[in-house]
């Protein structure tokens, strides 16, 4: 184990946290807030505290191993969260040690999960802040220090794979270097153009920038406790719901499309099937608010739409309380909390990929029953797929639902009412933000005890790295030479 350049390398994502504070400063300062001492002495903390790392290591061999990588994706996620607390209790706008690391890591995992009863008494460079940390960790602090750590030694793609478990073989540019800075300004130019259309819609522009880094980083903060609901506006719960569906599409798909080759995104088996399930659901959620509301045809199709594309791209925001609505609709959208958007997207969950590969590999199960002597191989954009990716997909599906129902009786201990349990779980799980009973969209965490607060940051952190970034760590032949 490179111990050195690991500390290097979390030394700079804590220096490069501490700019990405400067930001929040800025806007505080700008607003004149009470905050800015806050912002003043965290960024100077982080700022220093990475310095000095970096100075401590500066000899540090240029090398590392998968053993590293995983270490490094794992604990920068942890200390990033902690870091990222500290406005809040310096502040005083979550005084409470454990709330301020559940809000914080519940932005960098892009969960959207709140403790905060009262959004609108913020100040403006914490709301900022709140925000930031989606935007941040929706495209992943990994693949944005990809773009640089390759002055660490670190230039393959051991390091972007760890982050997130792209099972799919496309590749934007050889250079994993080269596919960070352009994942990235895609990125920004989808926010940036998320901001226009928002401003024009109605908000003011500082509403809009924070909804744009929430939109893209699939996480769901607000700047209002009534989430997108405070706006009475089609056009922007329209806007909202194109870029949520955005943030759940493979990034890869854009850069594919930017060169024209139209055709090829059309033929992507992954997008085609998230585009098939989101209008799926959306019709029989959209029929069944029909002959159970009288919302009109335009507001139920819309609160369907947005309900739905928010869920399955784990989102998080909200225009309508699902909870309230009959309860086979309700049932629906839990479904959704198990399926997230594309691999090589900002969303959680379990992804639509292995969704699909699931679904085929059992169909394809029964085929070699009825013929055990053919070879019938799993195909996925016609091109076969290797079996260990196979029984690598069923080993997530595995342990995904067997941890769900585990932990979901550990949190009974917490919150006796099991819908309330199953539903902070899933949501946690699968980094969706909302859940049901006393967590559910028009409701908070706050009332969570302590304990199992801790419990469900760690369930965002291990939903965030899919399982097995984390569960490794806990091996003991992983610590072994």
């Amino acid at each position: 184990m490179n111990l050195k350049l690991i500390i290097r390398v979390l030394g700079f994502l804590i220096f490069g946290e501490g700019i990405a504070l400067l930001l929040s400063l800025l806007v505080s300062l700008i607003y004149g807030d009470s905050d800015l001492p806050a912002f003043i002495i965290t960024s100077a903390i982080a700022l220093i505290t990475g310095g000095i790392l970096l100075l401590l290591t500066k000899k540090a061999v240029k090398d590392t191993g998968k053993r590293d990588d995983f270490i490094i994706v794992s604990f920068s996620w942890i200390i990033f969260s902690l870091f990222g607390c500290l406005p809040y209790i310096i502040s005083g706008s979550i005084p409470n040690f454990t709330d301020a690391f559940f809000e914080t890591i519940s932005g960098f995992t892009t969960t959207g999960a709140s403790v905060l009863t009262d959004i609108e008494a913020l100040p403006y460079g914490i709301l900022f802040w709140r925000s930031f940390t989606q935007w941040l960790g929706g495209i992943g602090i990994i693949v944005l220090s990809l773009a640089i750590l390759p002055v660490f030694g670190i230039g393959d793609t051991h390091l972007f794979m760890t982050e997130s478990t792209w099972i799919t073989p496309d590749k934007i540019s050889p250079k994993i270097r080269q596919t960070a800075k352009t994942l990235w300004l895609i990125y920004i130019a989808f926010t940036l153009f998320e901001t226009v259309l928002l401003w024009t819609g109605g908000m003011t522009f500082f509403d809009a920038i924070n909804h744009s880094f929430t939109t893209m980083g699939t996480g769901g903060f607000s700047t209002k406790q009534d989430s997108i609901a405070y706006w009475d506006s089609s056009f922007i719960q329209y806007v909202i719901i194109v870029f949520m569906f955005f943030g759940g599409t493979n990034f890869i798909l854009f850069y594919i499309l930017l060169k024209g080759k139209f055709k090829a995104i059309l033929k992507y088996e992954e997008f085609k099937f998230y585009s098939f399930f989101i209008l799926g659901f959306t019709l029989l959620v959209f029929a069944g608010l029909l002959t159970t509301t009288a919302f009109g045809i335009e507001k139920s199709f819309r609160d369907s739409l947005f309900q739905v594309i928010s869920i399955i791209t784990t989102t998080g925001f909200a225009t309508a309380d699902y909870l309230s609505w009959t309860p086979i609709l309700t049932i629906l959208i839990f479904i959704l909390f198990f399926f997230g958007g594309c691999t090589g997207s900002t969303s959680g969950g379990i992804k639509i990929m292995r969704i699909v590969l699931l679904l085929k590999n059992s169909y394809y199960e029964l085929r070699r029953m009825i013929h055990p002597n053919a070879i019938i191989p799993v195909k996925f954009n016609k091109q076969p797929v290797d079996t260990k990716i196979i029984t690598n997909i069923l080993a997530f599906f595995t342990f995904y639902f067997l941890f769900f129902a585990f932990s979901t009786v550990v949190f009974t201990f917490f919150e006796s009412d099991i819908a309330t349990s199953m539903g902070a779980v899933a949501s946690s799980l699968g980094n969706v933000g909302p859940g049901l009973g006393k967590v559910g969209p028009v409701e908070n965490f706050a009332h969570i005890a302590p304990a199992g607060k801790w419990f469900l940051s760690f369930l965002m952190l291990l939903g965030r790295l899919e399982f097995f970034t984390i569960l490794i760590l806990f091996s003991p032949s992983f610590w072994k030479d």
